[in-house]
């Protein structure tokens, strides 16, 4: 695969990183993905194929939340996501998450969405 655009090397990133992260039931995978105004994570069970639970900040419970300078598109956003997934994790009882990062750097949004998952107590 060749790169020519941002694009290109974030999927190649990926699909170089999800050879090695497997979800099952017990350890899901907590996969994110950032859109230019929203934010989304959901925690698969590779195993079965199956989405276990999922966040965006395009949910209208998370959305009604917002209020100020907190939109989906920024930090303040990606934090309430990540307060809401691991919440609705904890509810299933499931402690632990392998953090599927998606081809993106472990910053900014990204890592705002596993800082805050971490701070309701979930282990990633």
């Amino acid at each position: 695969m060749k790169i020519k655009t941002k694009k290109d090397r974030r999927r190649r990133i990926r699909f170089r990183t999800r050879k090695r992260l497997v979800g099952t039931s017990e350890l899901p995978r907590l996969a994110v993905f950032r859109s230019l105004t929203h934010t989304y994570v959901q925690a698969v069970d590779d195993s079965s194929g199956q989405t276990i639970a999922s966040a965006s900040s395009r949910d209208p419970s998370l959305k009604s939340k917002f209020s100020g300078k907190v939109r989906g598109g920024n930090k303040a956003g990606a934090e309430a996501v990540g307060r809401a997934i691991a919440e609705k994790l904890l509810a299933k009882d499931i402690k632990r998450v392998v953090f599927d990062r998606g081809g993106f750097l472990y910053h900014g949004r990204v890592r705002a969405i596993a800082d805050a998952a971490k701070g309701v107590g979930l282990e990633l």
